[in-house]
């Protein structure tokens, strides 16, 4: 047995009015679950929980890459790029010291 959907709008208490509601939205991309190419016109509140699944996984991708350059901070943090010298007067084999006076 295959379900069909009604057209009863719960909003309106009457049959959709179609594109005279102003709840009627034009979504175009890939389907959250299926991945197939959309491209049309539907109500706003059958999309809404396909949209806030697709909301929630952009969400946990925008988590992840914060996470990932995080890391990546913290570990060029513990290496830092410019060593400090151990004898501040020798700058490799050049011998400063005379300078200084």
């Amino acid at each position: 047995m295959q379900i069909k959907q009604g057209t009863y709008c719960p909003l309106l208490k009457k049959d959709c009015i179609g594109l005279e509601c102003s709840w009627m939205n034009h979504i175009v991309g890939r389907h959250p679950q299926t991945g197939e190419e959309l491209d049309e016109w539907d109500c706003t509140i059958k999309w809404l929980p396909f949209l806030l699944l697709e909301n929630a996984n952009m969400q946990r991708q925008t988590g992840a890459a914060i996470e990932s350059f995080r890391n990546e901070t913290v570990e060029r943090m513990d290496k830092p790029s410019i060593r400090p010298a151990t004898d501040p007067l020798k700058l490799g084999s050049i011998d400063v010291s005379g300078f200084l006076n």
